[in-house]
């Protein structure tokens, strides 16, 4: 996994699960991912010990991924996200096309992919 994916990953799982946390865990860990502070700078901020952030961080990145392999919130959100971006491609090839074929298939595409939400939830 790539250092940008593994940074928007980590991003996704403290937006859905970070109010989990508790007050001192969701702050240290804001600070690391929302304001990009090393566990150093961190420690410094905080007056803890390098290793007492470092350990902290490495503990909520568990908390938080461990939410996540039971509840799949960020996995639904990505496979939806993906769909509608499907929707979207769709919307705009019809608003471009003047082949009533092509505009009724695109239309069923829609339609299926709307579906395909609607039956997960």
């Amino acid at each position: 996994m790539r250092l940008l994916d593994r940074i928007v990953e980590k991003s996704l799982l403290f937006d859905f699960y970070g109010e989990l946390l508790t007050q001192h865990q969701k702050e240290v860990y804001g600070e690391y991912i929302q304001n990009d502070l090393s566990p150093t700078e961190i420690a410094v901020l905080r007056g803890i010990s390098r290793q007492g952030a470092y350990d902290l961080i490495k503990r909520c990145e568990k908390i938080l991924t461990d939410y996540e392999n039971r509840l799949h919130l960020v996995e639904h959100f990505q496979k939806v996200k993906k769909t509608v971006a499907s929707i979207h491609t769709c919307a705009e090839e019809i608003a471009e096309c003047d082949d009533k074929s092509i505009v009724r298939e695109k239309i069923a595409q829609i339609a299926e992919l709307s579906s395909n939400i609607l039956e997960e939830y």
